[in-house]
């Protein structure tokens, strides 16, 4: 694994193999724990001289003693062993941490200049009455209207401007350009009579800018 300052930055795979290794040392100290137990049940602390001080002659002291030295050297292995996974864990989690960020960051900056991109809007849909040609041809409410046929922001003056197209248009498709959610859509509107008022059926109200 790479130490904190290395070249190679942790991955997922190098914290699997510590777990692994840990998991391996902790097998082993069972082991030793078992052995120990089967030797009378001495442990780790129990006395391996009789009452008279003599080395015992129950047990394998030499078993017992290799166990013992056995668990503490493995116990320290897995103390170090458990901070390294900690230390793994701790950059896996900085580093996803940053990539969201970063992730975040790019998505904002791409939705500001997708934003800085669109057209300017001169007017907004505020009414569509459902059935009117409006309405049939795709056009939501809170649209924002950028082209009307041949009328944009750089020549828009009043809604005057927008009936007029309209008015001469009659039964022929209108090219519109809307914002809609952030996003530039085209709609093909047809003015024509229908059962409601006026030629489209929606209210357009001009924008404040």
């Amino acid at each position: 694994m790479a130490q904190p300052g290395g070249s190679r930055p942790v991955t997922v795979s190098d914290v699997q193999r510590l777990v692994q290794r840990k998991d391996e040392i902790e097998a082993q100290i069972k082991a030793c724990y078992e052995l120990l137990e089967g030797q009378k049940g001495v442990g780790m602390n129990e006395p391996l001289v009789d009452a008279e001080g003599f080395p015992r002659d129950d047990i394998d002291l030499y078993q017992v003693r290799t166990a013992r030295h056995n668990i503490i050297c493995l116990q320290n292995d897995h103390k170090a062993l458990m901070k390294q996974v900690e230390e793994a864990l701790h950059q896996l989690h900085a580093r996803e941490k940053e990539k969201h960020a970063k992730d975040e960051a790019e998505a904002l900056a791409e939705a500001m200049s997708q934003n800085q991109s669109l057209p300017q809007a001169f007017a907004k849909v505020n009414a569509v009455t459902p059935g009117s040609p409006a309405s049939l041809s795709g056009l939501q409410v809170d649209d924002e209207i950028v082209e009307f046929g041949s009328v944009n922001v750089n020549n828009f003056q009043n809604l005057q401007n927008i009936a007029t197209v309209v008015q001469h248009s009659e039964g022929r498709p209108l090219s519109v350009t809307v914002i809609r959610s952030g996003k530039k859509v085209h709609v093909g509107l047809t003015p024509k009579r229908w059962a409601g008022k006026g030629l489209l059926g929606c209210n357009i109200i001009p924008l404040q800018r």
